[in-house]
């Protein structure tokens, strides 16, 4: 049982490896859905971290219909992630009628490798999941990362049960929004997934001493440690690995 946790920023990742994740998902922009970290958080994450690190390649938040310069930021930013020797990256590339960008995406796995590719939630924008799912695996990704088409796991887990049993040992199926320490069990038994993403965001105040009362100021986004704790506790239980 493996478990993913989001980090947005290099606090978070350290504190989910402290507390047992297996692979951290680095992004930047949480408001945005997740977009391609900076060059200085690529670098201090792999230097800093001896997990898994995989790199979101998403040059803009919104839909996953990308124009042929979006595309070209893309290949640049997998030829960083190789140079700095992450261990994959995390991408996503739909067509206007909502299948799935194959080729596009099978140039960007070719172009990645030796680094692994995971097909983030763009698959939940898709109009047909079991023909994106052979297009995703015809493009070389050796993961999917989904919520079954619905706005969290819990809700989706009748289609993520179904993608696992058809997508057998060609590819995993790893369930993800909404997962945490409460529901992880339960949806392993339901989906038979093996790997599980997770965000185990909390919200907390800043260091600041002085603040402008005119300016709203948002909290900072940290992973919750205990949170993740909870989640390796489980799945090791279920799986009866120690960790």
């Amino acid at each position: 049982m493996k478990l993913e946790i989001i980090g947005f920023n290099l606090a978070s990742c350290l504190a989910a490896q402290q507390a047992g994740a297996d692979r951290i998902e680095l992004c930047d922009n949480y408001h945005e859905g997740g977009t391609t970290p900076c060059y200085g958080a690529i670098r201090a994450a792999r230097e800093k971290l001896s997990i898994e690190l995989y790199v979101m390649i998403r040059p803009r938040g919104g839909e996953f219909l990308y124009s042929a310069e979006e595309y070209a930021m893309m290949k640049d930013d997998i030829r960083l992630c190789r140079q700095l020797n992450c261990d994959g990256v995390v991408l996503g590339m739909l067509q206007a009628d909502g299948t799935v960008d194959q080729d596009r995406c099978a140039r960007l796995v070719e172009m990645a490798y030796p680094m692994g590719v995971t097909f983030h939630r763009a698959f939940d924008g898709t109009c047909d999941p079991f023909r994106s799912l052979e297009d995703i695996i015809g493009s070389g990704c050796e993961r999917i990362l989904t919520s079954g088409l619905q706005p969290t796991a819990v809700e989706g887990a009748g289609l993520i049960s179904q993608l696992v049993e058809r997508a057998g040992d060609r590819i995993s199926i790893m369930p993800g929004s909404g997962v945490h320490a409460g529901n992880i069990l339960d949806l392993a038994g339901k989906t038979g997934a093996v790997e599980f993403h997770s965000s185990a965001r909390q919200f907390v105040a800043g260091n600041m001493v002085y603040r402008n009362p005119a300016l709203a100021t948002e909290k900072s986004i940290l992973v919750d440690e205990a949170e993740v704790r909870a989640m390796r506790a489980a799945l090791d239980s279920c799986s009866g690995i120690a960790k």
